[in-house]
């Protein structure tokens, strides 16, 4: 990330390009640990057509469960990533790049398949596509808070957590 850019909280419109960039991530990770993941998603706002987003795509890699964590995690940090920690979402695993390369910005976790973090990313990606109303509406309210909230990135996250509580909660009724 541009280190200028650092606590400037920047939403954008939807570029199409974000699915080309996630390709080429989930190649590198296929590549690196394939046989012991089951799946790389592409997840967060990035992974909506038409939604606007800070242009950071967002990445499950999906483990069938933590007895294959060790494993992932020493691969991983063979080709330059550095574990985080869960940072405090439970079923979740944050990775940081100590590389440069030519890849837009990424956050990159690794999730057992029955996780809180990766489910609750899959049913909130799920529904926008589906919902283009909602797309509409999220889109809308991540463009005003970045304009309020333009320095204050905890801010930005917070407020725009009801409006995802809400949908999963909406989703979690039926």
């Amino acid at each position: 990330m541009d280190v200028k850019m650092k606590g400037i909280v920047r939403v954008v419109p939807y570029d199409s390009e974000w699915k080309n960039e996630f390709l080429k991530i989930e190649a590198m990770i296929v590549d690196c640990a394939g046989d012991l993941i089951i799946g790389v998603e592409h997840v967060g706002s990035t992974a909506v057509e038409g939604l606007a987003s800070k242009p950071i795509i967002d990445i499950d890699v999906v483990i069938n469960s933590y007895d294959v964590f060790p494993a992932v995690k020493e691969r991983l940090s063979k080709i330059g990533f550095e574990h985080e920690g869960n940072l405090g979402v439970e079923g979740r695993e944050a990775f940081k790049r100590t590389f440069i390369d030519d890849l837009m910005p990424y956050h990159l976790y690794v999730c057992p398949k029955d996780g809180k973090g990766y489910l609750e990313h899959i049913v909130f990606r799920d529904y926008l596509r589906n919902h283009p109303e909602a797309v509409k509406a999220y889109g809308e309210l991540k463009m005003r808070l970045a304009e309020q909230f333009r320095t204050d990135i905890t801010a930005y996250v917070n407020a725009k957590h009801e409006f995802v509580q809400s949908i999963l909660r909406n989703v979690n009724k039926k």
